[in-house]
């Protein structure tokens, strides 16, 4: 991929500062921090007890002076509580106003957690707030600080009448608690605050505004835009609604990514956040990853049952032609016979041995050589396809790497992925190469002039 500069050293500090001590958070922090770059919101989805709220205050500590609200929203909640209380003095002349200082109005970062909860009024006043960034304090629509709002709920919205709050959350990020894999290390990790952030962590307020400034003039490679084509297929093939204004946001979102790893247009890598950008559902995000890694990098697997089907035919014919009897006019079989009887139980006489071997049917040179033959076609065929497969993994994971923001949990995914495929085509050619083996290794009748033997027959891949 051509990049103008390279940027990945830039945001790799505050990545890290978000997932220290935080296991398979990678995605769920790259989104994070991306959204918070482009101004956007995320929603959590998942259960209590997998550090939400611990990265909401994790973005904070990365902007130098952001002002922090968190609320754990019931429908019981009030106004006051998320907006601030009535002033007092406004009252007295006739004026309804707030007092939002320390209040949701006046930070720049914010958690609310069951955000779904809350009573329609509150829903209302926060789809303006989140929308518009503006909030109508008496008569004056004020406007805020807001740079991006971290939601959380244990499940997506039932209610249809939460959808449009539900849409203004461009990225939704399923969270649930470490796999069995990662317990141990959940036990053995410490995930307190080490002291202040480091300074290379600290977002700086005039890079983020010259990336936002920058990012619209990151064209749609072709590519891209092809994958964006194939995921508008794939939402209406599953009866996924996707409204215009959530493509045109993902259209930015992918803009302000490629620029802030310097890159010269959006590629398919960038694309990784389909499955947080368009999937409404946790249920549906298995098959939005399943098209990336795919499509991108590949991972589908590999078509060859007829070149297994063509070796195992190999197998076959080799194990029917050790099996042969000797012909008609050879008396080996009985002489097998004679020594066996006069062998003691449990004892395997050199004679034994000898006679066994001579008791197998001896193929012609001719046979011999067009069985190998027939044999290094295949193999031929299919060390061509294993080299090529390296030389496509060798490539897909060499632009995987160097995407600054493919979550890593992805990266390994993708490596176990290729490392199957190819190692699948290295099995069928060691296993291939064994049969060729086994057929130069048949017995030889020297005196034997038969003619070469039919090919052996497979479904063709």
């Amino acid at each position: 991929m051509t990049r103008e500069h390279t940027t990945g050293a830039t945001w790799a500090p505050m990545l890290a500062e978000l997932e220290r001590g935080l296991l398979q958070r990678d995605v769920a922090a790259r989104a994070l921090l991306l959204a918070a770059l482009a101004g956007e919101h995320v929603l959590l989805l998942g259960p209590p007890g997998t550090a939400k709220s611990e990265l909401a205050r994790r973005l904070q500590r990365l902007l130098p002076g952001a002002h922090y609200f968190e609320r754990l929203l019931t429908r019981f909640t009030v106004p006051e509580e998320l907006f601030g209380p009535l002033s007092l003095r406004a009252l007295e002349d006739d004026r309804y106003e707030r007092l939002t200082e320390g209040y949701l109005p006046s930070a720049e970062v914010a958690f609310l957690d069951e955000v779904f909860k809350a009573n329609s009024a509150i829903l209302n006043t926060l789809l303006g707030l989140l929308h518009e960034r503006q909030f109508d304090n008496g008569s004056q629509r004020l406007p805020v600080p807001l740079v991006c709002l971290v939601g959380a709920s244990n499940e997506q919205p039932q209610d249809d009448s939460l959808l449009a709050f539900y849409d203004r959350f461009l990225l939704r990020v399923p969270v649930q608690p470490v796999d069995d894999q990662h317990f141990t290390a959940l036990l053995l990790t410490d995930a307190t605050a080490a002291g202040d952030t480091p300074a290379d962590a600290l977002i700086d307020p005039a890079g983020v505004q010259a990336l936002r400034e920058r990012a619209p003039h990151v064209p749609l490679g072709e590519p891209a835009l092809a994958l964006l084509l194939q995921a508008r297929q794939h939402a209406s093939q599953t009866a996924q609604t996707v409204s215009d204004r959530r493509w045109r946001q993902l259209v930015a979102l992918l803009q302000l990514q490629a620029a802030s790893r310097g890159a010269v247009e959006v590629s398919p890598w960038d694309l990784w956040l389909l499955p947080c950008a368009l999937a409404a559902d946790p249920a549906q995000v298995p098959a939005w990853t399943t098209l990336f890694l795919h499509r991108v990098a590949q991972t589908a697997p590999l078509p060859i049952d007829g070149l297994e089907r063509a070796v195992q035919a190999f197998e076959s014919q080799l194990d029917t032609e050790r099996r042969a009897p000797p012909d008609a006019q050879d008396d080996s079989a009985g002489k097998l016979a004679l020594a066996r009887a006069i062998t003691r139980p449990g004892e395997e006489s050199e004679m034994v041995r000898i006679t066994s071997a001579r008791a197998q049917r001896h193929y012609s040179p001719v046979h011999i050589a067009a069985r190998v033959a027939q044999c290094d076609e295949l193999l031929e065929r299919l060390l061509a396809l294993h080299g090529e497969w390296l030389a496509v993994a060798h490539a897909v994971l060499a632009e995987a790497r160097s995407h600054d923001w493919l979550p890593p949990s992805w990266l390994l995914q993708i490596e176990a992925a290729h490392a199957e495929r190819c190692g699948q085509l290295a099995g069928l050619c060691a296993q291939h190469q064994s049969t060729r083996n086994g057929f130069a290794d048949l017995p030889v009748d020297a005196k034997a002039t038969d003619n070469a033997p039919a090919p052996v027959h497979w479904e063709s891949p």
